[in-house]
């Protein structure tokens, strides 16, 4: 993550005319970037499964999780595979660091603790993953599909999912609604 020409812990914002349905309106928190690829979780697509009823299926217990979250779509790879998005580093099997408080745990031992009312305090639950070949993804920002936009932890885990998009095209000053209707106008 030394090098400033990738953009791990970056969200990618999907420009108006950006027409794949996997990712049209999408915002994806960018996790690792380097020159064999990028890999993202979409961050604002919850699908209709709860959380209770995902840890039912994989038999963890969650009757002291404090509350019941909806599960987000994270991409079209591998939508099996489950990731959780949080703060606070916690000692969990499988974690990368996103930066100095945002991590990503793709072991089940986070499930445990979030089911036991000991995980971490503000998170997300995750399934598939976006990826990227060696310059797919610097290609498609020099078509202009994407524009990218600092993380901010408001924008992952306070603002609604419905607005996200907006919310993160605003953390560089632009307002993509307005690019949005002209570009349905056009």
């Amino acid at each position: 993550m030394g090098d400033d020409s990738y953009l791990s812990n970056q969200f990618l914002v999907a420009m108006p005319g950006l027409e794949d349905d996997n990712f049209r309106q999408s915002v994806t928190l960018l996790c690792e970037h380097s020159e064999k690829g990028a890999l993202g979780l979409v961050v604002n697509r919850p699908t209709d499964l709860r959380l209770s009823d995902m840890l039912d299926q994989i038999g963890v217990d969650h009757e002291a999780m404090p509350s019941d979250p909806i599960v987000f779509w994270g991409g079209p790879v591998q939508p099996e595979r489950g990731f959780v998005v949080h703060t606070a580093p916690g000692g969990w099997d499988s974690t990368l660091r996103v930066d100095d408080n945002l991590y990503i745990t793709t072991s089940r031992d986070v499930l445990g603790a979030i089911g036991r009312g000991e995980g971490p305090s503000a998170y997300m639950v995750l399934l598939g993953y976006a990826g990227w070949g060696e310059g797919q993804l610097e290609s498609e920002i020099l078509n202009n599909a994407w524009l990218n936009a600092p993380v901010e932890q408001r924008v992952l885990f306070d603002t609604p999912a419905a607005e996200r998009w907006i919310a993160a095209t605003r953390l560089i000053g632009v307002d993509i609604s307005h690019l949005a209707s002209r570009a349905g106008h056009a």
